[in-house]
């Protein structure tokens, strides 16, 4: 089952986390086709939001084919993202907590590493579109 939480400082809705964080337990295979997502009543009282709140994240996920609503029974995953290895995902998972920790050792603070990795993450998908392109550059050198 997931435990959903809301940072009130974010700029994120509120109904946005809820969404990113099931979408997020289904990509790490925390949540499989048919487990059911906390009723709205347990999520309002988990992370005090309004119960109009839970039902447009939930909505949200309903149209995007994840979840299906089921009168009086729950709502309940019914698709699935991500076909990574659940050992490969582990074993990264321990390689990015151990370069989280060198990070914070470094005096890095959530928003600078977000920051870094939203960097690395374009720089890669831009060197992506380039070599689909056909008109890559050649000049991968390392820094």
């Amino acid at each position: 089952m997931i435990d959903f939480h809301v940072d009130r400082s974010s700029s994120v809705p509120a109904y946005a986390q809820l969404v990113r964080q099931v979408r997020e337990a289904m990509r790490l295979g925390v949540l499989h086709p048919g487990d059911r997502l906390p009723t709205v009543r347990s999520v309002v009282a988990a992370c005090t939001v309004n119960p109009s709140t839970v039902l447009k994240a939930y909505r949200e996920l309903e149209l995007s084919g994840l979840v299906e609503a089921r009168q009086g029974a729950g709502t309940f995953v019914s698709g699935s993202l991500g076909e990574a290895d659940p050992h490969v995902m582990a074993r990264l998972r321990g390689g990015l907590g151990r370069w989280l920790a060198q990070a914070r050792e470094a005096g890095l603070e959530d928003e600078d590493v977000q920051a870094l990795l939203a960097s690395v993450i374009a720089e890669d998908a831009a060197r992506g579109a380039g070599a689909a392109g056909g008109g890559a550059r050649a000049g991968g050198t390392a820094g």
